[in-house]
């Protein structure tokens, strides 16, 4: 039986069996994405650990997911029935920081921002910052590529993972990547794995590149009076040839939500806040910042104005961050994340506006909106059915409506369940079988959390 063996591989307390504690565990943040009751639920220390996990998962035939935080929205974490819940959270040291390199190696369950704070003491910055990132691990950040606020400028988490540890779906332990600055030797396998959502293989060390701390940054803020208004600034920017450390948009729905739950009293002047910054040093920082408030004033902004007050600015940001878990206090949410080309972010906020009229659903938006990748939230109430199928509905329509505009049905949370229809639309046939050999060849026994990302896989 799978649990005897598991007792015999594993020290005490690594299993969690308990029902009532293992709850915690099914499922990530993803509104609505449908999940099963696991067999058991374990909590690996070592990748000796984890490796014992997976073949016993393949001898038994059993389903083995991998989860970090928690914290995704596509419900790629999602457990499926009768399967083994693999926390990768107990993982959580940083074993390395090489300030020489530029380097740090860490375990996957190290929270994001820990490994910020830990970068920064030694003069050195980890640029993805996903808006979870006071919660998120970096193993689940490298499963969903993760993004964040400044990869407008610096990339997602595939541009700073240089090497993986982590045991196959045939249960070897293996070494992915470089330690080096450069490297071009053989098939890039660590960065197939960046993304991959825990179906390729279970991930147990991170080596990540680091960049020296920044300078610090300016922020420009405009107010608008409509989302589309404000799209045509960000497209501005982009016609301007500036690359802004952050342009992140927030509408009217989240700013009241926040306002509501913080009272930051930033809904009283705007139906929509962007928000711009710049962090290149000296007098290329001041005159990017006023080029950006060019644009702003010239794509019609009803106040824009560079912020003299640090603490002001911050503030402005922490109300980006807010906005989900914000919006969360008034009903389930489900979160989109498309992204389309820049020039394409006005079409496309009036597309997510006429969605949001034509199947009578609350849809507020904020967006990662310098590099295209938008994050319609719509809004339900608890219980009502009806207002649930029409948000999927809407939801359905603005995949449809990216995919149209030249995009992607998902800039960083991932496939997981919620995207899998949208990404069989926006890839050819020969290209999802494409998918569907490197899974099959990368977890021939079809163990790693299957159903996931490409159907049928």
């Amino acid at each position: 039986m799978l649990i005897d063996d598991l007792r015999q591989e594993l020290p005490d307390g690594r299993m969690v069996e308990d029902p009532g504690v293992a709850a915690g565990f099914v499922h990530d943040e993803a509104e609505w994405a449908p999940y099963g009751t696991p067999l058991v639920v374990v909590r690996p220390r070592t990748a000796l650990e984890v490796r014992a996990v997976v073949r016993a998962c393949m001898r038994h035939g059993v389903p083995l997911v991998t989860r970090g935080a928690g914290t995704g929205l596509s419900g790629g974490a999602n457990a499926v029935e009768g399967c083994v819940v693999l926390s990768t959270e107990a993982m959580d040291t940083i074993h390395e920081i090489d300030p020489v390199e530029r380097l740090a190696v860490v375990g996957p369950g190290v929270v994001n921002d820990d490994l910020r704070a830990a970068c920064a003491e030694q003069g050195l910055w980890y640029p993805p910052d996903p808006a979870s990132a006071p919660w998120s691990t970096i193993g689940g950040n490298v499963a969903t590529n993760a993004g964040g606020l400044c990869c407008v400028k610096y990339g997602v988490t595939r541009d700073y993972v240089l090497g993986l540890e982590m045991v196959t779906g045939t249960g070897e332990l293996v070494r992915l990547g470089r330690r080096t600055a450069k490297g071009v030797a053989g098939y890039d396998l660590a960065g197939l794995m960046v993304g991959s959502e825990g179906t390729l293989g279970v991930i147990t060390e991170v080596t990540v590149r680091l960049r020296p701390r920044r300078e610090a940054e300016r922020t420009v803020a405009g107010y608008f009076s409509s989302v589309v208004a404000a799209g045509r600034a960000v497209a501005a920017i982009g016609a301007a040839g500036l690359t802004p450390s952050a342009l992140e948009l927030i509408d009217r729905h989240c700013l009241a939500a926040v306002d509501k739950w913080k009272n930051m009293g930033l809904s009283v002047d705007a139906d929509v806040v962007l928000l711009g910054r710049t962090d290149a040093p000296g007098p290329a920082g001041a005159q990017e910042a006023e080029r950006m408030l060019a644009c702003f004033e010239e794509a019609g902004a009803t106040w824009a104005a560079q912020s003299t007050d640090q603490e002001e600015a911050d503030a402005l940001f922490s109300a980006r961050r807010l906005a989900y878990p914000a919006l969360e206090r008034l009903g389930p949410v489900l979160t989109e994340d498309v992204c389309v080309p820049k020039a394409a972010v006005p079409e496309m906020l009036a597309r997510i506006e006429r969605a949001a009229t034509r199947h009578d659903t609350l849809i507020a938006n904020i967006a990662h909106a310098g590099d295209g990748n938008l994050h319609p939230l719509l809004i339900t109430q608890p219980g009502d059915t009806a207002a649930r199928e029409r948000a999927q509905a809407a939801f359905h329509d603005i995949i449809a409506d990216a995919i149209d505009l030249g995009g992607t049905v998902t800039g960083e949370h991932g496939v997981g369940l919620l995207k899998r229809d949208g990404l069989e639309r926006e890839l050819t046939p020969a290209v999802l079988e494409m998918h569907r050999a490197v899974k099959a060849a990368l977890d021939p026994h079809g163990i790693l959390n299957p159903g996931k990302v490409i159907a049928g896989g």
